[in-house]
């Protein structure tokens, strides 16, 4: 019965930190949450600027791709293939397009 007394002394010592853990949990719990989904509304700038250097990689891909096509092509029209000369205007009209997106 003794050794029971000073377990019962303690117990709202112990009891009281955990209860005021859990209250702190409790009440920062909104905060976290409003500011998590701040966070996930906003762009940051350098997140910005990955966004915009990943942009302009995809469309110095792009370019490089119709440049390809277009050269082949007029390399077919120079052969006399009429539907090549028409298939590189076409592609020179792309490639004029997707320069101006950019500047």
């Amino acid at each position: 019965m003794k050794a029971v007394f000073p377990l019962v002394l303690l117990a709202p010592l112990v009891l009281s930190g955990c209860i005021a853990s859990a209250v702190g949990t409790v009440v920062t719990a909104p905060v976290k949450i409003v500011s998590k989904g701040i966070d996930l509304a906003t762009t940051s700038q350098s997140e910005a600027d990955e966004n915009r250097g990943r942009a302009m990689r995809k469309a110095e891909e792009r370019l490089g791709k119709l440049q390809r096509q277009r050269d082949k092509a007029r390399r077919k029209c120079d052969n006399g293939n009429e539907r090549a000369c028409a298939d590189a205007r076409d592609l020179q009209d792309q490639i004029d397009e997707e320069r101006d997106r950019f500047n």
